[in-house]
């Protein structure tokens, strides 16, 4: 299996980054869980929202979450141990019976291998299941990107991000590739707070590491990304910085033909 590289932080993700859940949260309605529906919740972090998804479904066993990161594995086996909760790569894993739905919220995106992410989904998924999932589209955390763009150019570093921010129309395509009918898709921009004067800093230790590895020296690029963002992102009366999250939002179903 491959192993996600990113130590994700369990507790910093449950406190300054909490946003994440109740985003995701706000994507069920999407996905529109069934009593007695067998479903796969595919990166799902520290297991809050998939303990939702057993609510609506009525019964723990019939949900499955996925997790590429070992600690948050841990923190969800912990906080709910009647559910099953497995280590795994989104892109290598084996079920032992087909779900009537996949649901992924702000993962797919961390995903190199786009297609092999996806045919994983399709195997998993009686014909007719359906694919629910959120990611960034093109243009999310735009003014983080181009802050340190902007402070590795001043510094001659070569950075690259580790997402895949696609618009709507190159992964719809990339589904129907993979043999799936998209039902909906959408992109909406969520302006999304970061708390406190080390909003910005927390986010960068949880998701933005990799941004900053090519620095010498990470503080001070770091330093100096705030810099660059301070004039338009942060609000000194209220304490609070600002981002641009721009989403991908899509529903996709596996044709009953298929197989």
């Amino acid at each position: 299996m491959v192993e996600d590289p990113r130590a994700f932080d369990p507790e910093t993700y449950e406190d300054a980054q909490a946003f994440v859940m109740d985003y995701g949260r706000d994507l069920l309605a999407l996905l529109d869980p069934q009593p007695g529906e067998r479903i796969l919740d595919l990166g799902c972090g520290t297991g809050h929202v998939t303990a939702d998804i057993a609510e609506a479904v009525g019964t723990a066993g019939d949900v499955v979450g996925i997790d590429a990161s070992p600690a948050m594995v841990e923190r969800a086996r912990e906080a709910h141990p009647d559910l099953e909760i497995r280590h795994a790569d989104a892109t290598d894993f084996a079920v032992e019976a087909p779900f009537d739905a996949v649901y992924s919220n702000a993962a797919l995106h961390w995903i190199a291998d786009q297609d092999a992410a996806i045919d994983g989904v399709a195997d998993a998924l009686h014909p007719g299941g359906r694919f629910v999932a959120e990611m960034g589209a093109r243009g999310n955390i735009v003014e983080i990107l181009d802050a340190v763009a902007a402070v590795a150019d001043r510094e001659g570093v070569a950075v690259s991000d580790p997402w895949h921010f696609p618009t709507l129309g190159a992964y719809a395509s990339r589904l129907e590739d993979r043999g799936f009918e998209v039902r909906l898709a959408r992109t909406f921009e969520r302006p999304t707070e970061l708390d406190g004067p080390d909003g910005l800093r927390d986010w960068f230790a949880q998701f933005g590491e990799e941004l900053l590895a090519p620095f010498p020296e990470r503080a001070g690029a770091l330093a100096a990304v705030e810099d660059e963002l301070r004039p338009d992102c942060y609000d000194p009366e209220a304490a609070r910085w600002t981002v641009t999250y721009r989403r991908l939002q899509f529903r996709a179903i596996r044709p009953r033909g298929d197989g």
